[in-house]
């Protein structure tokens, strides 16, 4: 036990953390995300990588189910802290890691560990197999116990009550002699395709110009970890992903109700374990196809904070979007971090040019570091990220622009970028005015590609200019970075999302989180209801 405690002590001194970010919660996210590199831990992107959970915000995120699904999908042994201020993020973390040492469970499932988590362990003869069945966890009570000692005395798998081994043939009385789902007629709906897990895909794909560390340079599908943050289903790889598990008795039987029916005619609407099965629709060009329903956020990496899209997708084309901002309608009075120079300006405060491009430039380039990361581009999205920390932290207008310089070179000087991007989302001018689009998206009149090239001009000019110490013009400065800020008219965001749907009905599944990132929606905007007569701070 105690080679135990030192192999993990060692292993957890760099954890993995994984983020949960509600809307309005940027500032601690920004100052989290340069602590982490200060410390060199790594920010990852799914549960399995995970070891420490934070959540993010003052709002109500903590006992969100998302965020209680990231937690539960997460392997012991795990730590989950919460960050409700920006300048605590160096104690929280010592206190996450402590805890991720030590062992400590977190103190909601000491409480509900023996009522939810052992109740769960009876649940297989009804079919509820919880995720993570290919990595041999079928308990999700046990996998929010943070440290493995506490199962010492409980070799390998035999908690299960019955089914040691796994091997639960039988197990299932009433069930018969019924054949397995790999033998039906030859047709596994599942076998080879994770809508949750299946696009992380970098660098294998095609050979492009060289020079440009593009990780990964197949069309739409470079970087794209598409299933982090849906609902914490990590795991469900379809019935054969029990690897060596004999369950010739355990799901058989397609009667029970479960949405197994019909399998002969590949017609497999319903619900199984709170998963939408694929139904069949008309696509696009009046076949009929099976059409899976498939959700995207809130809990993704480099995804706007509470944006959730429904996905109804034929093979890998989207055919349906339903934008789901709920979680963002929280009420709150924290000003929108990015929008705070020209809400205040528009409140009748002074503000200086210098401090409006500051932030100008600081915002483009977070948004920068999310197009490159869904791009596959890692090491530009961290140049990024380490320019955007220098302008907040007050880099002068000649470093910021010497830092600035290169990126902005390299990135429009990429054709391996360009070949990735171009054409996807485009979004003409007309449309957009139409829309209400008042920004950047506005400018380009175009596709992916020229909305990041908009960004980096954008990023040049304002580096240059955030020494400037002239006052804001509320009449004539009001351009934030996703439009125009004025009280009296929708949040410049607002029109970005009604523009999604349009853009990405008819586009590649792999195509779509960098349609999103070409975009990049605060969300903040839409929580934000200042109080009456309050001056917006930052």
């Amino acid at each position: 036990m105690e080679l135990r405690r030192r192999l993990t002590r060692t292993a957890m001194s760099r954890p993995g953390v994984l983020l949960a970010v509600p809307p309005g919660a940027t500032p601690e996210r920004l100052a989290l995300e340069a602590e982490l590199v200060l410390r060199g831990w790594a920010c990852v992107s799914a549960p399995a990588d995970a070891d420490l959970l934070v959540v993010l915000g003052t709002g109500p995120a903590e006992g969100q189910d998302w965020v209680m699904n990231l937690w539960r999908a997460m392997s012991a042994p795990k730590a989950r802290v919460s960050l409700t201020n920006a300048d605590e993020v160096a104690t929280v973390l010592d206190h996450g890691l402590a805890a991720l040492r030590a062992g400590m469970p977190h103190p909601e499932e000491q409480e509900s560990h023996v009522s939810e988590g052992h109740g769960r362990h009876h649940e297989h003869g009804g079919h509820a197999m919880p995720s993570g069945h290919g990595e041999h966890d079928m308990h999700a009570g046990h996998a929010e116990t943070e440290d493995p000692d506490t199962h010492d005395g409980h070799d390998g798998h035999d908690e299960h009550h019955g089914h040691d081994g796994h091997d639960m043939s039988g197990g299932h009385d009433g069930h018969g002699d019924h054949p397995r789902h790999d033998e039906h007629h030859g047709h596994d709906p599942h076998q080879g395709h994770d809508p949750h897990t299946g696009h992380d895909m970098p660098g294998e794909h095609g050979s492009h110009d060289g020079g440009h560390d593009m990780p990964g340079e197949h069309r739409g599908h470079a970087g794209h970890d598409m299933g982090s943050g849906h609902d914490g289903h990590d795991g469900h790889d379809g019935h054969d992903g029990h690897d060596g598990h004999d369950m010739s008795g355990g799901h058989d039987g397609h009667d029970t109700g479960s949405g197994h029916a019909g399998h002969d005619g590949h017609d497999m609407g319903g619900v199984v374990d709170g998963l939408p099965m694929a139904g069949r629709a008309d696509d696009r060009d009046g076949l009929r196809l099976d059409r899976l329903h498939v959700p995207l956020g809130p809990g993704l990496v480099d995804w706007p904070a509470g944006l959730v899209l429904r996905l109804a997708l034929q093979g890998d084309v989207v055919q349906q979007v339903d934008v789901d901002v709920e979680s963002a309608a929280s009420g709150s009075p924290r000003p929108p971090f990015w929008s705070e120079p020209w809400l205040r300006a528009v409140a009748g405060e002074r503000v200086t040019r210098g401090d409006a491009a500051r932030r100008l430039c600081a915002a483009h380039l977070d948004s920068l570091g999310r197009f490159f990361a869904v791009a596959g581009w890692a090491d530009m999205a961290a140049r990024a990220r380490h320019v955007r920390d220098s302008a907040l932290a007050g880099a002068g207008a000649a470093e910021l622009s010497a830092l600035a310089r290169p990126l902005i070179r390299r990135a429009e000087r990429s054709r391996a970028l360009r070949w990735l991007t171009a054409g996807l989302g485009p979004l003409a001018a007309e449309h957009a005015a139409h829309l209400g689009v008042t920004g950047p998206a506005l400018v380009a009149d175009g596709d992916a590609y020229r909305r990041m090239l908009v960004w980096l001009d954008a990023v040049g000019r304002s580096a240059a200019a955030c020494d400037d110490t002239s006052a804001l013009d509320p009449a004539t400065g009001t351009a934030g970075p996703r439009g125009r800020v004025d009280r009296s008219a929708p949040p410049p965001s607002r029109p970005l999302l009604d523009a999604l749907p349009g853009l990405l009905e008819g586009a590649e599944f792999a195509c779509a989180r960098i349609i999103v990132a070409s975009l990049d929606p605060d969300l903040d905007e839409l929580a934000y209801v200042p109080a009456a007569g309050a001056v917006p701070h930052g």
